[in-house]
């Protein structure tokens, strides 16, 4: 079974365009965990354009009294986002490459350049108690040098699936991910998963075996806005436990 982790940035993003509390994101994992979600992402980033620094302590503490639900906090492994995480403690950190003013995630690490760095970080992540994980492409060769670091999963970056989907080529690029995921679990390495997957995509994209969470905030939300929650999280749900 897969675990469905639920990205709030979106949710962020339309509260901040109103300069109001609303809508509220802790209301909204609430809202998610309530039909069954046992993952909250969020990614805050330097600007705060979306999910801010203190989105991620409030639904901290939101979640930490929980039973079962799984706390990921996504972002550039700066000394501001550190000292936050170690306060924080979430059950995940997922390190990702992200630049400043950076649109959205759109690689993964080089691990034959940055190496030092993501093994140093995922060191400290470990020490203090929270799983670490790092964004990376679907590439053999960068598994097999992630799992000569610290950390203790990947996240493969699904973008080149999801525009791949569907196409002449789908075929072709699932075999990639198939064999990154593969190797990675060879290796001792947990397989996550994110970035433009949706309830259309999902189902061929978790034939991968052992997939253990996927990370999903942009196209559901839309999809709620346009199919209620209710029928969406179902539907996201039944695809997780068939793997």
């Amino acid at each position: 079974m897969t675990l469905l982790s639920v990205n709030l940035n979106k949710i962020a993003l339309l509260r901040n365009s109103r300069g109001r509390d609303f809508p509220n994101v802790g209301e909204f994992a609430n809202k998610f965990m309530a039909l069954g979600v046992k993952g909250i992402t969020v990614h805050p980033r330097q600007d705060e354009r979306h999910i801010t620094n203190q989105d991620a302590y409030d639904l901290g503490a939101l979640i930490a009294p929980l039973a079962g639900i799984e706390y990921n906090i996504e972002g550039y492994p700066s000394a501001d986002f550190l000292r936050m995480v170690e306060a924080i403690k979430p059950d995940q950190c997922t390190l990702v490459p992200d630049a400043p003013g950076q649109l959205t995630s759109d690689h993964g690490w080089d691990m034959t350049t940055q190496f030092a760095q993501v093994d140093s970080v995922c060191q400290h992540l470990n020490a203090m108690g929270v799983r670490s994980a790092i964004f990376l492409d679907a590439d053999v060769a960068q598994v097999e040098l992630a799992a000569k670091s610290s950390a203790q999963r990947i996240e493969l970056y699904t973008e080149d699936y999801a525009s791949n989907w569907n196409t002449q080529r789908q075929a072709e690029v699932l075999a990639g991910y198939r064999a990154a995921a593969i190797r990675a679990q060879e290796l001792g390495l947990g397989v996550n998963a994110g970035h433009d997957l949706d309830s259309q995509n999902l189902a061929d994209f978790l034939t991968i075996p052992n997939i253990l969470e996927v990370s999903i905030g942009h196209v559901l939300t839309i999809e709620c806005i346009e199919r209620g929650m209710v029928e969406v999280i179902g539907q996201y749900l039944d695809l997780c436990a068939t793997n």
